[in-house]
């Protein structure tokens, strides 16, 4: 499975390169021996794991040997990745000093992730809980199947597409302070004004969405709060797809720590925070301007007396 799933993304990656960048085919072919491959892991795996990927990637055909695979394939942790994301987004340089103390919490689809870092000194402590946006779909589709029991909407086909609409937009922009949202599922000819629904539009009040949100805002905060107890915490980096919840945001708010939110969609931050990590760490082993040290190996001159005294370590240098 894994071995097919790498095949499959190697594949449009490589189509993507060669039909989108200019002379693209000759391009990937002259360094396709060459080209470093960073994969993202979650933050709990260890070798064991790293050296199966490597197996499934030459089994994919992005490397072509055990040693490739050791020198042109690297591994970094989600966490790690969403941090480098994190700062490369954010104007770190206002808030991000020597000693601080900041956390990272990643709310993703179906996990939690927070990580404790201090600033210079990578010192990660991970708390994974299972919550996440996904969870908040779930909750939703029972509060419509229970607004609409009576209600020839009831349908599992009706109440599906209610909540992707629900996913793509409501989630997206509840703050908490909307009297009422709207959702859109519908055509004209799609009423039941008994159950709010007007021409293929059912209107939700605040408490009905807000209730969808309670628990996993509740076990999210409650991930962040154990990371932070104790500790003095200044900031949390917020990213991931439902870290753009304005509603999530506001409620961690309140929480009394700084929250630093990403000024961009981060649903890619694992992916594009890899990327980073590993341009990263090519800056900072910059070459060398200039070269310390010693000759080694000189050619004997026997009118040097140091030379004559150390003649019999003499050889010949085919």
């Amino acid at each position: 499975v894994y071995s097919t799933f790498l095949r499959y993304m190697f594949d449009c990656t490589k189509s993507f390169f060669e039909t989108n960048t200019p002379n693209g085919v000759a391009i990937w072919n002259r360094l396709k021996k060459d080209m470093v491959i960073v994969l993202c892991t979650p933050n709990g795996w260890d070798t064991a794991q790293q050296g199966f990927m490597k197996r499934a990637a030459r089994q994919a055909g992005m490397v072509d040997s055990e040693e490739a695979a050791d020198l042109r394939i690297e591994f970094v942790t989600e966490g790690e990745a969403s941090v480098h994301y994190a700062l490369a987004r954010t104007h770190s340089q206002t808030w991000l000093k020597k000693g601080t103390m900041f956390a990272v919490t990643d709310a993703g689809g179906s996990t939690v992730d927070s990580t404790l870092y201090e600033c210079k000194e990578l010192a990660p402590r991970l708390v994974l809980e299972e919550a996440g946006g996904v969870f908040v779909d779930r909750q939703a589709e029972s509060m419509l199947k229970e607004k609409l029991i009576d209600s020839r909407y009831g349908d599992d086909g009706s109440i599906h597409d209610m909540v992707e609409i629900f996913e793509k937009k409501t989630k997206r922009l509840f703050s908490g302070t909307q009297d009422s949202n709207i959702l859109d599922f519908g055509g004209r000819r799609d009423n039941d004004r008994e159950h709010n629904i007007i021409q293929g539009k059912i209107t939700l009040t605040r408490n009905e969405v807000s209730r969808t949100f309670d628990e996993v805002i509740t076990r999210t905060v409650n991930s962040c709060l154990k990371l932070l107890r104790g500790r003095k915490i200044q900031y949390l980096l917020l990213v991931g797809g439902f870290g753009e919840s304005p509603y999530l945001r506001s409620r961690l708010k309140d929480k009394g720590t700084e929250v630093v939110t990403v000024e961009e969609p981060s649903k890619k931050a694992a992916a594009e925070g890899a990327t980073i990590w590993y341009t990263k760490q090519l800056v900072a082993a910059r070459a060398s301007r200039y070269t310390i040290g010693i000759g080694v190996c000189p050619a004997y001159d026997a009118s040097d007396p140091d030379h004559v005294l150390r003649r019999d370590l003499a050889y010949d240098d085919p």
